[in-house]
């Protein structure tokens, strides 16, 4: 089965938390702090591969998580890093954000890596919040949470080359002829929901990929019969062998068949419509061909080039597979923009860590992935770890954001859902 876009959610790994621990050892009395960090967690990460041709993995998979970091632990011992989450697609393969919509990479060259979820941070063992005037702290931080988003995987290039035309014109002859793919053929329209892809090799170690697109019909712009989804495919390849039945055996106008697949593509996107076309004259072994072929030729032939083969018979076929390779190997790769300000609004930690502080009813609240962390990490039963909290609200803004808004000595301030008496 042939998937060219895929819905997905991915989720980093928890970061590991903080250890809280002191040295117990024989002979060394008033033992210090020796909680180590917890592990970072595991990222995911999308890597593309030139062996892949379609998304089919991710079909009945939806939901991809990277390891959690292990918790830290006493002797300043660290927690493991989680493992990353290694998630192979094709090369050309487009990620975009599903709530947005935005192009957050588009994945070009075999090999190339993108970060699409990264893994939480560990949290620091109560070593680390050891100082002159804190000789035992008995907190530490918890780990964070790894990045979680839904995106949308899309393949920008389907093929190098795309077979286009009416149903039952010989695309899928063409291809079995020209590559070991193996589509259906019969004599009936529409044998192919879904395109059939083959390497076409051209001497050692050139070779392109060769779609069979589905037969498209009029009104397939608007959506007729499987149009929309044909069209996109369409849009996935480089170069367009536009095949013409010149036997006209269907009672078809040759000619006119070619206009109106034009005409489908220029209403669907003026860009598709632009593409770079080879005309493909095929069934030269039938009656009629040959009376045909002139009258394409006196109305085509100044604005594109034409190729007459017999699919059947394998006429003219050599001749189609490296002129379409010459044609290719001219043509430059199209970049998809990514608006790199968009993606490092959408992704930015500091948008992550926004503080809200509001006023509600003579009620002040204080909320924010930040603050959540932490509350989590402070220890309400310890002075030292009090003064850090306070210690953080201030230099975060929060207390002078608060006093803002009107508090005074003795209201009630909710961080979290923690509440405290507000004092100047």
């Amino acid at each position: 089965m042939f998937v060219d876009i895929a819905k997905i959610s991915v989720k980093g790994g928890k970061g590991g938390n903080g250890s809280i621990a002191f040295r117990r050892e024989k002979y060394v009395p008033m033992g210090g702090p020796a909680g180590g960090d917890g592990g970072d967690g595991g990222s995911v990460i999308l890597v593309a591969d030139e062996g892949l041709r379609t998304l089919m993995d991710f079909k009945y998979k939806r939901h991809y998580s990277a390891e959690n970091g292990e918790d830290g632990r006493g002797k300043k011992q660290y927690g493991a890093k989680g493992k990353d989450l290694y998630l192979k697609v094709p090369v050309g393969t487009l990620v975009k954000d599903e709530e947005t919509g935005i192009v957050l990479y588009d994945l070009r060259e075999h090999g190339e890596e993108f970060v699409v979820a990264k893994g939480g941070r560990g949290g620091k063992g109560n070593v680390k919040f050891k100082s002159s005037i804190r000789r035992s702290p008995k907190f530490a931080q918890p780990g964070t949470k790894g990045e979680e988003r839904k995106i949308i995987l899309e393949l920008k290039l389907l093929a190098d080359v795309g077979l286009v035309g009416f149903p039952n014109v010989g695309k899928s002859t063409i291809l079995a002829s020209v590559t070991s793919a193996k589509p259906k053929i019969a004599n009936y329209h529409f044998t192919t929901l879904k395109p059939n892809l083959g390497v076409v090799r051209i001497g050692e170690g050139h070779s392109y990929v060769m779609a069979d697109i589905p037969g498209l019909i009029e009104g397939a712009s608007e959506g007729a019969g499987l149009g929309l989804e044909f069209l996109r495919h369409v849009e996935r390849t480089k170069l367009l062998l536009h095949v013409i039945d010149a036997s006209g055996q269907e009672g078809r106008d040759p000619v006119e068949d070619f206009y109106k697949i034009n005409d489908e593509l220029k209403q669907y996107s003026e860009k598709l419509w632009e593409k770079e076309q080879i005309i493909v004259l095929n069934k030269l072994d039938l009656p009629d061909a040959l009376e045909n072929v002139e009258k394409i030729k006196k109305e085509l032939s100044d604005k594109y080039e034409i190729i007459q083969v017999s699919a059947a018979t394998g006429q003219g076929l050599d001749e189609l597979k490296k002129r379409a390779y010459e044609r290719l190997i001219q043509i430059e790769d199209e970049v998809e923009f990514v608006d790199e300000e968009a993606v490092a609004r959408l992704i930015d930690k500091k948008e992550r860590d926004t503080i809200v502080v509001t006023k509600e009813d003579g009620y002040f609240l204080a909320e924010g992935e930040f603050l959540e962390r932490l509350v989590d990490s402070t220890n309400f039963n310890d002075y030292e770890s009090i003064s850090n909290f306070q210690k953080v609200l201030i230099d975060k803004g929060v207390i002078d954001r608060l006093r803002e808004l009107g508090a005074k000595e003795g209201d009630l301030v909710s961080v979290c859902g923690v509440e405290f008496d507000f004092i100047e």
